[in-house]
C-alpha cells in the first residue's frame, strides 16, 4: 500500500447484506464520517454504478462540496465511489466471517486527483494532498466504528 492509499476494517455483527444496505445509504453518511456532514443522490437512481451523488464536508478551517461517482455496487460485497468521478477513491468492501461481517474502508488519492491539486493549489499541492491524507488514515478508523455502533444498534 503506498502513502496515497489507506484501508482498515472491523467487524460487525451483523450480516453483510445489512451492512451493505447500510454504508450504500450515502444519506446517512453524516451520521459516521467526522468530516462529511451531509450527501444525497442527484437523481433517483440511488446505489448503482454509474449515480452521482452530492457530498458537503466540513473541517474547522472551511466547508466544500463535492460530487461523487458510484463505481462499484455489489450488495452484500463492495460499495465505492470516485470523487469527481476520477480523483480519490473511496469505498467499503464486505465479508462474511463468523458472527457478522468483515467490513472493510479504503481510500486511494488517484493520479488524475494528484494532477487537479497542481492545477487548483500549485505549489501548496502537496501540503493539501498531505492533510487529505492524514485526515484519511485518521477518519478511517473512527468511522468504521461509528458505523458498527450505529449496524449493531439497529439489529
Amino acid at each position: 500500500m503506498s502513502e496515497l492509499e489507506f484501508s482498515d476494517s472491523v467487524l460487525i455483527a451483523r450480516p453483510p447484506e445489512a451492512v451493505y444496505d447500510l454504508v450504500s445509504d450515502v444519506t446517512r453518511t453524516g451520521e459516521w464520517s467526522p468530516i462529511c456532514r451531509a450527501c444525497w443522490w442527484e437523481d433517483d437512481t440511488g446505489p448503482q454504478v454509474g449515480a452521482w451523488f452530492g457530498g458537503r464536508n466540513e473541517t474547522p478551517d472551511r466547508t466544500w462540496e463535492t460530487r461523487s461517482q458510484v463505481v462499484a455496487a455489489e450488495p452484500g460485497r463492495e460499495f465505492a465511489w470516485a470523487v469527481g468521478g476520477r480523483w480519490t477513491r473511496w469505498g467499503y468492501t464486505l465479508e462474511a466471517v463468523d458472527g457478522g461481517t468483515r467490513l472493510t474502508e479504503s481510500w486511494a488519492f488517484l493520479p488524475e486527483g494528484r494532477e487537479r491539486f497542481v492545477e487548483l493549489y500549485g505549489d501548496g499541492a502537496q501540503a493539501q494532498i498531505d492533510e487529505r491524507t492524514r485526515a484519511a488514515r485518521t477518519g478511517i478508523p473512527t468511522t468504521l466504528a461509528a458505523i458498527k455502533a450505529i449496524a449493531e444498534q439497529e439489529s
